[in-house]
């Protein structure tokens, strides 16, 4: 019953801190990378300026995946992101499942010097496109 009298006389506090949460979780998702929709994925793909990067685990990845793309694990990122210093310099696509780990992959590796995005809606966005995955690694 407290918490109702104390939010009723203090709004305007409430409200400033519910703006700052919102506006500390844009910042905080913007450091992973800009999100990149599906059909511009295919576009940037077919042009051959991007590189896809999918964290999904191996098993994931091999039973679907966006033709092109090249595994490293999320949970392999930070030992194996060197990988992607053999590749022609290009700007980076980070793609998961459903989302959930492509904004701290994309994170670290901005942290290392690469342009990221992130695939927004995942492996599971693309799916519901009806756009093609290759199976097999």
């Amino acid at each position: 019953m407290n918490f109702f009298i104390f939010v009723s006389e203090q709004w305007l506090l409430i409200s400033v801190l519910m703006a700052l949460i919102y506006v500390l979780i844009i910042y905080e998702r913007g450091k992973g990378g800009k999100p990149i929709a599906q059909h511009e994925l295919v576009s940037l793909l077919n042009a051959e300026e991007v590189l896809l990067v999918d964290v999904r685990p191996a098993k994931e990845f091999a039973e679907g995946h966006i033709h092109g793309a090249i595994n490293i694990p999320h949970t392999k990122l930070a030992s194996r992101y060197i990988e992607l210093e053999r590749q022609p310099p290009k700007a980076l696509v980070v793609a998961d499942q459903y989302g959930q780990h492509a904004g701290s992959a994309g994170k670290l590796l901005a942290d290392k010097g690469y342009d990221v995005r992130r695939l927004d809606g995942g492996i599971m966005e693309w799916r519901s496109e009806n756009l093609p995955l290759v199976k097999g690694t």
